[in-house]
């Protein structure tokens, strides 16, 4: 078979064909019926384009920045937590988006450490929970500091739902004798995955290790999954306080209302992710592209927008940018292709993307993702979710009650 796959549906394919089922429905699997993870990619079919018949035909630059970094293209790397499928993980995904050009993000969960991620891509992101007291967050902070992590990823939109009826299957607490021959039929089954790790001469990593406290043991990932559930949520003021503990930028992750977008302002983050934890979250969310243009239209000329959530195309990029994004952030796509085929994969799925977005410039007539606006789409009647609109048009809501959602059409 011929490694390099055409787009990020034989990605998938191939994943599915490799990994292990229980393996293989981590990565697709979303929060109860799975609503939002669906709409997060049926939203984007919603949207088509305007495209023009003559104009520039030259060079199209697909360039950003992103808090500081230099992107090849508007797309970064999502954070993801334990990368088992494939042996390299994280430092195999950080190299490939080291070599397209692009920023990493490192979840807290990762199984690889912060120091062997920046050292395989400099321009590396560290996802940060609110997880433990106040004096392991610093910790944990001080670290990626010294790494050389360019900036924080504040992610806040995972509730503690435990409903995963959509097809999440069980993930064992730890890889001992007993949980490998129960997995064993399943193993066996996949014949080349197998055979990659004992390549590699370990089995998969199931611990945690950038949420290891000073010279502590890496706890395992539902020893780290429980400290987070065991942490009360934070309010603003916690925001606040990460942004001023933290001497860089700050991006929060999981914003989907106008109101809340506007209290990141205040509280000082630098930019914010319109997302649903990739349909992992709420179930019943409104897919992020849905909620995107009102959160741009409210906080884009004061912070910097990005979205995750549903991105399977290069055109989809070019959607979510001329919806008010400056870049997108990647999750299953990536893993998919890293499962396929490891760096080579990501880089494959990677190019997937810039090829994508430059039939879509070139479709538009667009020399520049700078010059792609709203008038390059079309928008159905109905289309946008504008959740928590403040009730004083132009003031930020201070309490629950001063918002209220609404649709608009």
């Amino acid at each position: 078979m011929n490694p390099w796959f055409e787009t990020v549906a034989e990605a998938q394919r191939r994943a599915k064909k490799r990994l292990p089922k229980s393996v293989y429905g981590a990565l697709i699997a979303g929060s109860e019926r799975g609503q939002t993870i669906e709409d997060n990619q049926r939203a984007f079919t919603e949207l088509g384009f305007a495209p023009h018949v003559a104009g520039p035909i030259g060079t199209r630059d697909q360039s950003t920045t992103v808090l500081g970094q230099q992107l090849s293209m508007p797309v970064m790397i999502s954070p993801t937590g334990v990368q088992a499928v494939h042996p390299d993980g994280e430092v195999a995904v950080a190299r490939a988006a080291a070599a397209r050009g692009i920023a990493m993000g490192l979840s807290s969960f990762a199984s690889k450490p912060i120091e062997e991620v920046i050292a395989a891509n400099p321009a590396t992101f560290f996802q940060l929970y609110w997880c433990g007291g106040k004096d392991e967050i610093v910790q944990r902070m001080a670290r990626a500091k010294a790494a050389g992590a360019v900036g924080l990823i504040l992610t806040l939109d995972w509730s503690f739902s435990h409903g995963r009826d959509w097809g999440s299957p069980v993930i064992p607490e730890k890889l001992d004798l007993r949980t490998m021959l129960k997995f064993a039929p399943q193993t066996l089954a996949r014949p080349r995955w197998l055979a990659t790790y004992l390549k590699s001469g370990h089995i998969p990593d199931l611990t945690a290790p950038n949420m290891a406290i000073g010279d502590a043991a890496a706890p395992g990932f539902f020893g780290a999954y429980g400290e987070w559930m065991g942490t009360p949520p934070p309010d603003w003021a916690d925001v606040r306080w990460i942004c001023e503990q933290w001497d860089g930028p700050v991006m929060l992750k999981g914003v989907i209302r106008v109101d809340d977008a506007l209290r990141a302002v205040d509280a000082g983050v630098d930019a914010i992710s319109v997302s649903n934890h990739g349909g992992n979250n709420l179930d019943g969310t409104p897919a992020s592209i849905r909620a995107l243009p009102a959160v741009a239209a409210a906080v884009g000329d004061q912070i910097e927008v990005v979205l995750d959530g549903g991105i399977r195309r290069g055109s989809d990029v070019v959607k979510a940018v001329a919806l008010g994004a400056r870049a997108v952030l990647i999750g299953r796509g990536y893993l998919w292709g890293l499962a396929a085929n490891g760096q080579a994969g990501v880089e494959n799925v990677l190019d997937i993307l810039r090829g994508g977005i430059d039939s879509a410039l070139l479709g538009l007539r667009k020399t520049s993702v700078t010059e792609l606006g709203r008038d390059d789409l079309v928008v159905p009647d109905g289309f946008e979710r504008a959740l928590g609109v403040p009730v004083e048009s132009g003031t930020a809501a201070t309490d629950s009650s001063a918002a209220r959602p609404v649709a608009v059409g």
